[in-house]
Order: structure tokens, then C-alpha cells, then sequence
């Protein structure tokens, strides 16, 4: 059988950590006889050779090739390459790993599009993400139009002929930048890019030992050389003008100004920062001309200006400045929707200082610019930084993101930015804005995974990017809103709550850690008029699958004697739970008794619901006392309930002698039935 698909894993004392990623290629999906795994060990010196070469005895498709030690993973993933047999190579790092089905979807894309190029979505607890590249599915795409120059990692699927064909290898031997310079040489040549942005392919994972790839401390010299090569990537492959400039810009405004900026630009010792200085500027001055500078955010624009003024201290203090802005995000509404998602409604600024301090503007003649407070001594005297054409640039986006995987998915939203005057031509940028969030499957995308989601608030604005977490500033009447829900089928409770102590939102889904008798408490209580049907103050949708469980009855008041077990089913109802307590509780002897329910399985405490009584013939009588179902919700439910039994009558009685009619009679004979059952 062809191979599809060769993971080429450079490897060198992994120790433990090569683990995950052992696991990973294990689960995958795609058959062992449609792919292989190719471990280049660069001259291990602990027992991985050993390990590899027996885990490789056990499963045919591994293969272990060692090598003398090169230093670095570039000569691995040549000899990978070289040695490769599948119609794709796939890149993994030792401490990295794969969710199961990657390597099926992406080369399921990859070959339904003859795609020189495969991305998969990842996630990472420690480093950065591109969240903006996997927004949505690309099918196809270039480096023209869609952003690949921000996912510069060598962690994708690369059609094995292409890189044979156009000569992209790794420089060998210890360096930096070797994988934007990989990536940049294979991006300009590809002809179909591919993008897979509805399931999470790759995770970066921190190692505990602090030794993640990447971690050391750059030699400005040796850096900047390195990523001189990338930039001559780009001028070799463009043309002077618009495109060429937003290309330069990307690693102007990562690689060069970030390295200038806080955090790390704070922790520099003096001799350190004219290193990086030194480093930067030569490379600015070749490169980055007033096309490249005049394209920056504002802030950005800012710091380039005194890096060509060689205003060293300047770049420290507005540093010191931006590391005090943060986004401050207030949840004005929560509300449920009929479809299981969540609305809600944000108002979100730039804040600065200790004291969270609006970031102003100055308006003047009909311009907007940062205020001078802002810009003391970093301009000349009376010289203000114009905005005015970087207003447009304000926006705020909403996304969930899992606090243990890191897997983060972005959520549909929408914000108008407003100036809003603080006095003495002074203003502020607010955003506006309503989104939705939700656990349950939405298009191109399964239900998110269980654990605690976090709703981010990421806000742009004057060239910076912040994110905040949403909740702890909220509207007074939003806590009664965030229900409890029983959601999806299979049922699964997904549970909105406030972090504590910093009162955050996030949602639990299928019971990471919260329980749903918690969150009911103090919640109404509701029964049907002269029935024996209870609702419960917890969201369900149409599409909520019915959740068995168990009713328990217990003496009252203390008294002792035995528990009893009753099995029952909630249901949705009208946009709640409702609990059909059974007519009869057979054995039970006659009194009061306190009636629960486990919501939460039988290892968990049953909710309590209320005292009811048991008759000698075990007779179950709810309280009085609990207030009734609203009569105009109860009417809609009985009304519903009633066509449903006559549907189910009708396909029983009237099924069989419907199918022997004629077609046209058929069709009267539905839309006759239809008129009665709605």
C-alpha cells in the first residue's frame, strides 16, 4: 500500500517529554500501513536509541535513523526528508504531539486539493498562536491572499515532491530563524496553500524543565545575520511596492521592533540593549524604508521613529509606557439562545496605569492624536503623533479557549467603535459590541472538548494587540441570567460561572470540576397544576437529548430508616428541564419524605427539590406550596404535547393505509393530517 504520509521527528535526549508524541502517533487515525514515522536521532547520548529502535521492533511503520550528533534539527529533517517514502512529510518536534485524527484530515485536504502546502490549526500553553490564520478553512490560498507569513513553523505537511523539486532544505548546523527561513522559501514557490482551521492538528506543550526549543538567549550578532537571510528571501521574490512592504513589515514589527518592546526590552542590562540596538538598526536601515515604517500602528510607528533617531532610553520609556496598557472588558448582557449558544454584550477599552486609566486622545481641528502625556519626551517639544488615519485600526473580537489545552476558537462577534468625549477635546475609543459563544457544534466544527473554557475579549487598537478575560466588571443582573444547561445529545451539562476571586467568566463543560445541584440552588422551583411534573430553573434546547436519572426519597426531619431509588428521565421542555415524578413510589412506607434528584451522578450529593408525602398506597403527593408553571407556558406545552401523541397515533393507524394510496393521494392525506398536528 503507498504511504501517504512520513512524520519526520528530529530527536535528541528527549527523555520523557518524547512521550505525548509517541501516544499521539499511536492514535492516529490513519491506518499504520498508510503512514510512517521517520525518528532521526542526532546522536542521542541517554538511551533513546535504544528505546526507538525497540518501540520501532513493535510497529513496522517506525523507522530510527541515527546519526553523529549535528547540533541542531536541521540536518534531521534533511536526512527525514531525503529518506521520506510518503506522498506528504509531516513535521513534529520531540516534545510536541499530535491530536489523533491530523494526519487522516490533513492529508484528506492535502490530496483533494494538490496541495504543495497543509496547515493544521494549533494550539500551545506557552507560546504564541496565529489565531487570525485559522479563523476559517482554506482549501486554497496563497501568500497573496491569506496571512501565511504569520505561521512561519516548519509543523505542517509539506507534498514530499515539491520540497524534492524546488531545493527547500534547512540550513544545517546551530543558527536561528532556520524555520522562517524554511518557510518563507517554501511559500513563494507553492502554488496551492491549504489551511485546516475547524480542528486543533498540532500542540506545543511547555516542558517542565524550561528547555522548550527556541528558549535560549539570542546573540543579537548571529540573529539579526540570520534573519537577514530571510529578508533576502523576500526582496529576491517581490517586487518594490505594497506587497513587498507588508512582508518586510511582518518581521519589522516581530523580529526587530518586538525584540524593542516590553516585556524583554525591560529586563535588558545596558550593554545588552546596544547590542540588540546595534543589530536592529543595520538591518533597519537595508530594509525597512518609509513604505515598511509608514504602514505600523501608531504606537509601533512611534518606536520605529526612535530607532532611526537612535533614541535608545526613548524605546525603554515607551516600553515601560505600553507594558501598563490592557484591554478592560465590562459583560453588560447574558442571555441564552433557543440554539444553545450564549449571547453576550461588551463594552471594551485600551486602559493604562495602576489605576486603569482611559488611553486618550486629543482632538484637534478635526484630528485625533495620542495625548501628549502619552508622547512627553519621546517627540520634540510641541511635536504630537497623529492618529487620525489609524482610527479605523480599533476593533475587539471574542473567542473560548480551553485553560488546560490551550485549544482556542474564535467566536462570531461584532463591534462599532465609538469616540467618546471625556472634556476639553479630550476622548476615548469604546468599543461596542455583541457576540456568542457556545459549547455545542456549530458549522465545520464538533462540540468543544470537556474542561473549563475562558472567554477572551483580544482588543486592537494604535498598533497594540490586548486580551482580556470578561466578567469580573458586569452588569448586576447578569448572574441571575447565567443559568445552569443540560445541552446537546448525548445530554451534557455546561455550566457559566464566575472564577473565584477574580470573577471571571468561563463555562464548565461536562462537569470539569463544577456540579449542577451547586448552581441550582436558590434557583425556582416550579410544578405543573395538579400534575406531577416538576421544572427545574436549567436550560435545555429542542435539541437536548433526554438525561435519565434517579429520584431519591429520604426521611424527613431526620428520622431514620432507609433511602429509596426511583428512575425517571429529564426532558427539554420549553427551554428548561422538566422531571416527571412518578405517581407511585411502591414500598414506601406512608409519611413525609424529602425528595431529591442526582443531576450530577451517584457519586455526587442528589439536588434536593422539596418535602412531599407518601400515602399508604405509596401515593407521592407534591407540596401545594410550590409555585405553579406559568399557565400560558403550560398551555403551549400541553398543546404540543397533545399534536405529538395524535402524530404518533396517526403514523401508527394511518401509516400503513397512507402508503397504499396513489402519490397524489398521499400528499392530500399529509397535509390533511398536518392541518390537526401543526
Amino acid at each position: 500500500m503507498p504511504v501517504k504520509v512520513s512524520v519526520v521527528i528530529p530527536v535528541y535526549n528527549p527523555g520523557k517529554y518524547i512521550d505525548p508524541c509517541i501516544d499521539s502517533l499511536l492514535r492516529q487515525t490513519l491506518p499504520a500501513g498508510e503512514f510512517e514515522v521517520l525518528f532521526v536521532n542526532d546522536g542521542s547520548t541517554d538511551d533513546t536509541r535504544e528505546r526507538l529502535e525497540k518501540l520501532a521492533g513493535e510497529h513496522p511503520h517506525f523507522r530510527v535513523i541515527t546519526i553523529p550528533n549535528s547540533g541542531w534539527p536541521g540536518k534531521p529533517r534533511n536526512i527525514g526528508v531525503d529518506e521520506a517514502k510518503g506522498e506528504y512529510v509531516q513535521f513534529v518536534d520531540q516534545d510536541d504531539y499530535l491530536a489523533s485524527g491530523a494526519l487522516q484530515r490533513l492529508y484528506d485536504m492535502g490530496h483533494r486539493n494538490g496541495s504543495d502546502i497543509v496547515i493544521g490549526k494549533v494550539a500551545s500553553n506557552f507560546r504564541g498562536v496565529p489565531h487570525g490564520v485559522f479563523k476559517k478553512n482554506r482549501e486554497k490560498c496563497t501568500l497573496h491572499d491569506a496571512p501565511l507569513y504569520d505561521s512561519l513553523t516548519p509543523h505542517k505537511m509539506f507534498r514530499t515532491e515539491f520540497l524534492r523539486e524546488n531545493g527547500i532544505a534547512y540550513p544545517e548546523g546551530k543558527r536561528r530563524l532556520e524555520d522562517q527561513l524554511y518557510m518563507m522559501q517554501a511559500y513563494f514557490p507553492a502554488k496551492v496553500v491549504s489551511i485546516l482551521g475547524n480542528y486543533t492538528c498540532y500542540y506545543y506543550s511547555r516542558r517542565d524543565d524550561g528547555q522548550n526549543a527556541g528558549s535560549a538567549k539570542i546573540v543579537p550578532s548571529g540573529y539579526y545575520g540570520n534573519l537577514r537571510e530571510v529578508l533576502d528571501v523576500v526582496v529576491d521574490n517581490t517586487e518594490p511596492g505594497e506587497f513587498r512592504d507588508m512582508l518586510l513589515r511582518r518581521f519589522y514589527r516581530v523580529e526587530m521592533l518586538g525584540r524593542l518592546s516590553e516585556p524583554a526590552v525591560l529586563k535588558y542590562d545596558p550593554e545588552y540593549l546596544d547590542e540588540m540596538c546595534d543589530a536592529v538598526q543595520g538591518l533597519a536601515t537595508d530594509f525597512m524604508d518609509d513604505g515598511v515604517h509608514d504602514g505600523l500602528g501608531p504606537v509601533l510607528r512611534l518606536r520605529s521613529t526612535l530607532l532611526r533617531n537612535n533614541d535608545r532610553q526613548g524605546l525603554v520609556r515607551i516600553s515601560r509606557f505600553a507594558a501598563s496598557v490592557k484591554a478592560a472588558a465590562r459583560l453588560e448582557d447574558f442571555a441564552w439562545r433557543p440554539d444553545g449558544r450564549i449571547d453576550l454584550t461588551i463594552s471594551g477599552r485600551l486602559v493604562h496605569g495602576e489605576d486603569q486609566t482611559p488611553l486618550t486622545l486629543l482632538r484637534r481641528d478635526g484630528r485625533y492624536f495620542l495625548h501628549p502625556d502619552i508622547t512627553e519626551g519621546l517627540l520634540p517639544d510641541g511635536e504630537l503623533l497623529d492618529v487620525t488615519d489609524d482610527m479605523a485600526g480599533f476593533s475587539a473580537e471574542l473567542s473560548l479557549r480551553n485553560r488546560e489545552t490551550a485549544v482556542e476558537w474564535s467566536c462570531p462577534a461584532s463591534f462599532t467603535a465609538r469616540v467618546e468625549e471625556l472634556g476639553d477635546d479630550v476622548c476615548e475609543v469604546v468599543l461596542h459590541g455583541s457576540g456568542q459563544i457556545g459549547s455545542e457544534a456549530v458549522k465545520g466544527r464538533g462540540r468543544v472538548s470537556r474542561g473549563f473554557w475562558d472567554v477572551w475579549v483580544p482588543l486592537r487598537g494604535l498598533g497594540l494587540v490586548r486580551k482580556a478575560r470578561l466578567g469580573a466588571d458586569r452588569a448586576p443582573e447578569v448572574d441571575a441570567a447565567c443559568l445552569p444547561a443540560l445541552l446537546g445529545s448525548p445530554a451534557r451539562a455546561v455550566i457559566p460561572y464566575f472564577t473565584d476571586p477574580h470573577g471571571n467568566i468561563t463555562l464548565d463543560v461536562a462537569r470539569r470540576a463544577k456540579k449542577l445541584a451547586e448552581y441550582l440552588e436558590g434557583r425556582p422551583l416550579q410544578r405543573s397544576p395538579g400534575g406531577s411534573e416538576l421544572r427545574l430553573d436549567l436550560f435545555t434546547t429542542d435539541g437536548t437529548g433526554p438525561s435519565p436519572t434517579t429520584l431519591v426519597l429520604s426521611p424527613a426531619g431526620g428520622a431514620g430508616g432507609s433511602s429509596h431509588q426511583l428512575r425517571t428521565t429529564l426532558r427539554p421542555t420549553d427551554g428548561r428541564a422538566h422531571l416527571t415524578v412518578p405517581d407511585r413510589a411502591p414500598g414506601v412506607p406512608a409519611g413525609t419524605w424529602k425528595l431529591a434528584v442526582r443531576l450530577d451522578g451517584d457519586k455526587n450529593p442528589a439536588f434536593h427539590l422539596c418535602d412531599v408525602t407518601v400515602a399508604k398506597n405509596g401515593r407521592i403527593t407534591l407540596p401545594a406550596s410550590l409555585p405553579a408553571i406559568d399557565a400560558g407556558i403550560m398551555l403551549g406545552i400541553t398543546s404540543r404535547r397533545r399534536k405529538a401523541k395524535l402524530r404518533r397515533a396517526l403514523r401508527t393507524v394511518g401509516g400503513p393505509i397512507v402508503r397504499r394510496l396513489p402519490a397524489k393521494s398521499r400528499k392530500r392525506a399529509r397535509r390533511l393530517a398536518a392541518r390537526f398536528t401543526g
